[in-house]
């Protein structure tokens, strides 16, 4: 597990922390733009063998990652997020 200082310092941009996970929504210009964002994070994710919580709403993907078997979150989960965000831009 991450310590609160090491959460803070590795969160990537945009993406915030609610308890034990790690959040950010991602805003898209279409409907089917977040629904081709989901499936190549699902893509990442399953590289990665770490699967995020993903929510697709109209023109926004909501995205949460923790680390289950750890108990909150670890570099794994930065990692990935640091992953979304270079496939968001």
């Amino acid at each position: 597990l991450l310590t609160d200082e090491e959460i803070e310092a590795e969160l990537p941009e945009a993406w915030s922390r609610d308890g034990d996970e790690i959040v950010r929504t991602f805003e898209f210009d279409s409907y089917l733009e977040g629904v081709g964002f989901a499936a190549g994070a699902g893509g990442l994710a399953e590289e990665a063998f770490h699967h995020p919580e993903m929510t697709i709403g109209w023109r926004e993907v909501e995205v949460r990652l923790t680390t289950h078997d750890a108990g909150g979150i670890t570099e794994n989960d930065t990692d990935l997020a640091g992953r979304f965000n270079e496939l968001a831009d």
